[in-house]
């Protein structure tokens, strides 16, 4: 499990490149509306507001961001990241050089205004379940070149990252069964696989139904057994059938108005791809002061 607090030491590469290119993508060859009118030797102050209530995530974010810029400007951060905010409330200040400053504003506040919003999200919907041993995890259903920031806020959040992408752990899809024709002819490939590479990554496994579950009993190497789509019912004789001799997952359709019913099945885990597609941004303001 990654702890909010350690996830930038792990995805520390991960996060230079994005605020490189993301930099790189803002600036191009420089910021020629500031630099028509304003001067570097003057230093200046700005502020971040919140407009409405939200979980607050990306402080963290903010001080890399400053750090890959400019190391004279100054962070005072009034809160930190997973701390709960209301409307008017200030976040921080920024005190540099006035380029400095506004080449960098734009980036973080859009990181901020998003994953504040992914964050919100995540928390609000594992309070919900809090009452279970369920836990809330996310997808690959992430924005492009902004996934590991996405996946930081639902960290964050309260929520446990998923997978990160197609390299860190083997989850057999619908797509791969079809494709091997049965749940036992693709897991027979898999092992081969991890015999070959003598690999011990994690193998999911997407099953439609009983049958598929069943199929699964022969491969006690399975960490968890996703249960794609199913109804309550369905959910219900799945836990009971794989009675812990694999980790659950519930993944499919699943929103705010049924997750807690879902989580109480005794699944371990639901995942939601809603968390980082379908997030609302955090209103919030940078101005001068």
């Amino acid at each position: 499990m990654i702890m909010k607090n350690n996830f930038l030491k792990k995805y520390t590469t991960e996060i230079d490149l994005f605020i490189k290119s993301s930099l790189k993508e803002d600036i191009g060859k420089g910021d020629i509306s500031s630099l028509s009118c304003l001067n570097n030797d003057i230093m200046s102050t700005v502020e971040l507001i919140s407009n409405e209530s939200c979980i607050i995530a990306g402080i963290e974010l903010t001080k890399r961001i400053i750090k890959k810029k400019n190391t004279s400007i100054i962070l005072k951060s009034y809160v930190k990241d997973g701390d709960y905010v209301i409307p008017n409330e200030k976040i921080f200040l920024l005190n540099g050089p006035q380029l400095d400053i506004l080449s960098i504003e734009r980036l973080i506040l859009n990181c901020i205004q998003r994953m504040s919003g992914v964050a919100t999200l995540t928390n609000k919907l594992s309070n919900k379940i809090s009452h279970t041993a369920c836990k809330l995890l996310d997808t690959r259903k992430t924005t492009p070149n902004f996934r590991y920031p996405e996946k930081w806020a639902v960290i964050i959040g309260g929520g446990l990252n998923n997978r990160m992408g197609l390299f860190d752990a083997i989850m057999i899809k619908d797509n791969h069964v079809d494709f091997c024709k049965s749940i036992t002819s693709t897991l027979k490939k898999t092992e081969k696989f991890l015999i070959k590479n003598q690999n011990d990554i994690p193998v999911i496994v997407e099953t439609r139904n009983l049958n598929e579950i069943k199929e699964c009993f022969a491969f006690p190497w399975i960490k968890r057994i996703l249960l794609d789509n199913m109804n309550l019912n369905q959910l219900k004789k799945a836990v009971k059938l794989i009675n812990k001799e694999f980790e659950i997952e519930a993944s499919g359709n699943i929103d705010e108005k049924n997750i807690v019913k879902i989580a109480e099945t005794g699944v371990d885990f639901v995942s939601l791809g809603a968390l980082t597609h379908s997030y609302k941004n955090i209103d919030l303001t940078i101005r001068v002061i």
